[in-house]
C-alpha cells in the first residue's frame, strides 16, 4: 500500500509540474500572440486608405517646357472627387518631381482629398534648362505661368531647400495668390528683411529637420518673422527631412493642410 501511495504522489507532482510549466509558457506566448492578432494603431495611419491612386505625367510647352506629376484627390472607395486644396509640390537639387511620387507624398495627399501638382524645376528631371530663368522675375513668371496653365487656383506652394530661389521671391510678390506656403529648409531666406516678412498674411507650415543645424537652422530663423507662420521640426532628421522622417513629414503636412480647408 504504501508504493502504491508513493506512485500516487509522484504523479501528481508531475501532474503539478506539466501544469505549471504549460501556464508559464501561456504566459510567455500571450503578449506576441495578441500583438499579432491587433489592427494597426490609427496613428500608424495617415487620413484614409490609399486606395485607386494614379499617378499621371505631362509637359507644359513654353521656355522652358515643364514636365510634371499629378495626382487627383479620391474618396475612400478610390473615386475621384472634387480637391479641398491645390498642392504645388516643387523640389531639392538632389531630387526632382518623381521624389514626391516615390515618397508615397502625391498619394497621401490624393488619399485625403487634395490635389498634387509636382514639378521638375528647368535643369532637373524632364525639364530642360533655360537661359530666361537667371533673373527673379522670370523665377517668380514660371510658377505664376505654371499655375495658370494647369488651372491652380488655391495654391498652397511647397518648396525644399534649392528650389527657395523659386518660391521666396513668389512668396514675396504674389503671395495673394496662396492659400498656403510650406517651406522646408529653402535657399534665399536671408535676401530679405524683417518687414518684407511681416507683409506677408499667408498660412505657413514652416519644416526642418532638427540635425539640419546649417541651411534648417537659418531659414527657420528667418521665416518665424512670418506673422501667421507654424513649425514642424523633425527630430532626428537631416537637411532631407521629409526623407528621413516621410511619417511624420505627412502627418503634419496633412494636419495643416486639413486646417487650412476649414478656414475657407
Amino acid at each position: 500500500m504504501y508504493q502504491n501511495y508513493m506512485n500516487f504522489l509522484r504523479n501528481r507532482l508531475v501532474m503539478l509540474g506539466l501544469m505549471l510549466l504549460a501556464t508559464l509558457l501561456l504566459y510567455l506566448l500571450l503578449p506576441s500572440i495578441r500583438q499579432d492578432n491587433m489592427e494597426p494603431s490609427n496613428e500608424a495611419r495617415i487620413g484614409p486608405p490609399i486606395l485607386n491612386v494614379s499617378i499621371r505625367t505631362g509637359q507644359l510647352p513654353g521656355d522652358p517646357p515643364l514636365f510634371f506629376r499629378e495626382a487627383l484627390p479620391v474618396d475612400r472607395e478610390g473615386q475621384q472627387i472634387l480637391p479641398k486644396l491645390q498642392m504645388v509640390l516643387l523640389h531639392g537639387q538632389a531630387f526632382t518631381s518623381k521624389t514626391w511620387e516615390e515618397l508615397g507624398t502625391m498619394a497621401v495627399l490624393a488619399a485625403n482629398g487634395y490635389q498634387a501638382l509636382a514639378m521638375d524645376l528647368p535643369g532637373y528631371g524632364k525639364s530642360p534648362d533655360s537661359e530666361a530663368l537667371k533673373t527673379e522675375q522670370n523665377r517668380v513668371d514660371l510658377i505664376s505661368r505654371f499655375m495658370e496653365s494647369l488651372g491652380v487656383r488655391a495654391a498652397v506652394l511647397l518648396s525644399p531647400s534649392m528650389s527657395g530661389h523659386y518660391s521666396i521671391p513668389f512668396l514675396m510678390k504674389n503671395s495673394a495668390q496662396l492659400r498656403g506656403y510650406i517651406p522646408i529648409a529653402p535657399v534665399g531666406t536671408r535676401s530679405y528683411s524683417a518687414q518684407h516678412y511681416k507683409k506677408i498674411q499667408t498660412p505657413t507650415l514652416i519644416v526642418f529637420g532638427a540635425l539640419d543645424t546649417n541651411l534648417g537652422a537659418q531659414s527657420h530663423k528667418n521665416l518665424i518673422q512670418l506673422p501667421n507662420h507654424e513649425v514642424l521640426k523633425l527630430e532626428g532628421a537631416r537637411h532631407a527631412c521629409y526623407m528621413d522622417k516621410p511619417h511624420e513629414f505627412h502627418r503634419g503636412l496633412i494636419k495643416f493642410l486639413d486646417k487650412l480647408k476649414q478656414d475657407i
